[in-house]
């Protein structure tokens, strides 16, 4: 009887389970439309790293937390998404702002929103203050352009606010509303040049890295609260207001690199204040006396590269004289912010100005065209019969340029690409000449933290552009002047197949300082998608790179050689051409890295691509362009196959058994090749790569073909690839 009472306990408790499980698991449940909305924000975001294990069977309100991606969900609605990705370049052109926060705003109930380095682009919309309930909003490290709306200050619950390293612009709204805010981070944008009217209860501010000019406003006085305050980095001017050093909780301040001026007020230090940099700034006069008491002993003060009176201090020496200081801050507060009425005025003058300007243009082109009317007439018998002459004339050119198959030993430098392979990269500034303190923010003042390499940096440009800042000790003095003549090849270096050179920084130091001589720093693009051996070492990237993006990279990576023998004049030769020095940007495109610039004689070592070895080799140019062929060849090979050749007996034995696969049944060659590529190649494009490479790895230098012989060939395989796709065989096993 015991054990009835207990089975049948025990069966009850078993019915009742779920019905007592019920609440918390229909709670934990999202609601379809957030579901279908968490989709298209994986769709949006390009499938980021993160959400890449995203399916229909996600249950997204039981995803483990990780430091990239944390979903929380409450009563059937998510309340926080926070993404974090590691993109450095924007999403793609079909990206669309509006439709992406469209989307955000259908999870209607979020109170914490941090998307972070995801590659987010275009205007940032006013409708994110649909979303009422947010009390975080981090969109920190994208793109995001244009203004902040005016209608954030409607968001009342809001105690975080980071909008930090995007291209926003113009003046910030009034944010005095916002009394729950916390914490701001507006840094490196284009915000200014009026400092925004903010809440009195914020902790943490940061406005470094902008546009904001006059002086500091009388407005942070009256926040009790604030623990840390950064306005470094803008075109602060006057003294250094004495209310900040009263502030009641202020522990860390940065103003360097503004331009500061007049000598420190007379004030007492507060206990509470551990760090405060003042550097790079026009202050004149003497430290404050408690800077040096005991009690400031454990303090941070930075305050070099001033013009302050500390003779006999060992960092005396960071000083400027008093007089540089004094003519730089009258410059600084010359220049004032014209007035709102001035300007008007000044804009109506202009637009009767530019309305004569537009008048006096279209009468001169109605003239002219009507002179060139009756000239064309009279000329157009005459050009008629030139014309078929030079279409003929110009199609033979266009086969020379592209597709010349000469070998004979001219000069290299006689050979010229098409001006389009010669014209700048569409998408990349223009290039210029940086100043080191660019370059310094930029690399965070050379932190060991962004080294990639010896004497290599990675960094960021204000315009968000990521960059590879490399450090070149030259070993002789050369003048300015010389130097500046000899960096003109520099700005030639830039083709889509190219990591290309952005600018270049000289600093040279007189005999008496202690780095005497030139230093350049060439900076360059950087690419984080990877190299072409990561891509060929690793299973899930592998897996990409199919028959045709194979295809497309060896000739991306032929046309970017060609421009380096045939596209700048003295053409470059001897790079240094492996599968690690191929980048492959986001859509796979390929990126030569690594090979030489020629530059004057530097300390750097005596492989590295920056040396300018051209000069020391033995070797002409010619035999030069054929080594670069033979390392094509080599990559060529290692494309085909998915094996990464690590040595010469490597290299030699893969060759033998292609050469001997051409020699049996198809069978056998595809055998060969990597199986990550079957069913999506054509046989004969396949067959023709294959005997080319070995081609280009012949023992006999003049037995290679030349660059252009390269480009033409794989050109040809790649259309016999096209057609057999065209006709409906992609995908058949072959």
């Amino acid at each position: 009887m015991h054990n009835f009472l207990n089975s049948q306990a025990f069966s009850l408790a078993f019915l009742l389970l779920p019905l007592l499980l019920l609440p918390t698991f229909s709670e934990s449940q999202l609601t379809s439309s957030e579901t279908r909305s968490l989709f298209e924000i994986q769709k949006l975001l390009e499938h980021p790293e993160s959400l890449r294990s995203w399916n229909n069977w996600t249950n997204f309100c039981f995803l483990p937390s990780s430091p990239s991606l944390r979903i929380v969900c409450s009563d059937g609605h998510v309340t926080e998404l926070t993404i974090l990705g590691n993109r450095t370049v924007k999403l793609s052109e079909t990206f669309s702002s509006d439709s992406f926060f469209t989307v955000l705003t259908k999870l209607s109930s979020l109170k914490t929103l941090s998307l972070v380095s995801l590659g987010i682009s275009g205007p940032f919309p006013s409708k994110i203050t649909r979303l009422s309930s947010l009390q975080v909003l981090n969109f920190s490290s994208n793109f995001i352009s244009g203004p902040i709306p005016k209608e954030i200050a409607s968001l009342n619950g809001l105690r975080s606010l980071a909008l930090a390293n995007n291209l926003l612009n113009a003046t910030v709204p009034d944010l005095r509303g916002l009394l729950d805010l916390r914490e701001l981070n507006l840094g490196g944008n284009r915000l200014g040049p009026e400092v925004p009217s903010l809440a009195s209860n914020l902790i943490t501010v940061s406005l470094k890295k902008n546009s904001f000019g006059s002086k500091i406003p009388e407005q942070i006085k009256k926040m009790g609260k604030l623990q840390s305050l950064d306005l470094s980095d803008n075109k602060f001017t006057g003294p250094i207001p004495d209310f900040l050093f009263s502030l009641p909780s202020l522990q860390n301040l940065s103003l360097c690199r503004n331009l500061l001026s007049g000598s420190f007020p007379n004030l007492t230090c507060s206990s509470k204040l551990r760090t405060l940099d003042v550097s790079r700034n026009l202050l004149t006069g003497k430290l404050p006396s408690c800077f040096s008491s005991k009690r400031f002993q454990n303090h941070t003060v930075i305050y070099s590269f001033n013009c302050l009176s500390i003779n006999g201090t060992p960092s005396a020496k960071y000083q400027r004289p008093a007089s540089f200081c004094k003519s730089e801050a009258e410059q600084a507060v010359a220049v004032k912010p014209v007035p709102k009425e001035q300007k008007k005025d000044s804009e109506i003058k202009l637009g009767v100005l530019i309305g004569i300007i537009v008048g006096v243009v279209i009468v001169t082109s109605v003239l002219a065209l009507l002179i060139l009317i009756i000239m064309r007439r009279s000329r157009s018998e005459a050009e008629a019969e030139q014309s078929e002459g030079n279409n003929v004339e110009r199609h033979a050119f266009d086969k020379v340029s592209v597709c010349s198959t000469t070998t004979s030993k001219t000069v290299p430098d006689s050979r010229r690409v098409p001006q389009t392979m010669r014209s700048a990269v569409i998408g990349l500034p223009p290039y210029r000449v940086f100043n080191l303190e660019e370059l310094e923010e930029a690399t965070n003042n050379f932190e060991a933290s962004n080294l990639v390499g010896e004497q290599l940096y990675r960094g960021f440009l204000r315009e968000g552009i990521a960059v590879t800042v490399k450090c070149i000790k030259l070993k002789q003095k050369n003048s300015p002047q010389n130097l500046a003549q000899q960096m003109e090849v520099l700005s030639k270096l830039r083709h889509m197949h190219l990591v290309s050179v952005l600018g270049h920084c000289i600093v040279t130091y007189q005999d008496h300082h202690p780095y005497a001589g030139s230093t350049i720093f060439v900076v360059q693009e950087y690419f984080s998608n990877g190299s072409l051996r990561d891509f060929l070492t690793d299973w899930r990237k592998k897996e990409v790179l199919k028959w045709p993006q194979r295809m497309a990279i060896a000739i991306g990576v032929a046309r970017g050689i060609q421009f380096l023998h045939t596209g700048v004049a003295p053409g470059i030769f001897g790079n240094n051409l492996d599968i690690e020095n191929i980048l492959l940007d986001e859509t796979l495109g390929a990126k030569i890295c690594g090979y030489t610039i020629p530059l004057p004689h530097s300390k750097v070592g005596a492989g590295s691509p920056l040396q300018g070895n051209q000069a020391k080799s033995p070797l002409g140019n010619e035999d030069r362009e054929k080594e670069d062929v033979y390392q094509f060849g080599v990559i060529l090979l290692e494309i085909i196959t998915g094996r990464v050749v690590a040595s010469s007996s490597d290299m030699g034995g893969l060759k033998l058994q292609l050469e001997n696969g051409l020699k049996e049944e198809p069978s056998v060659l595809r055998s060969l090749i990597d199986p990550s590529v079957r069913g999506t190649y054509a046989y004969e494009s396949l067959r023709t790569t294959v005997e080319f490479a070995i081609n280009c790895l012949c023992e006999d230098p003049s037995k290679r073909p030349s660059i252009e012989d390269v480009v033409w060939n794989l050109q040809y395989t790649i259309q016999v690839q096209q057609g057999w796709t065209s006709s409906g065989n992609l995908g058949i096993a072959t």
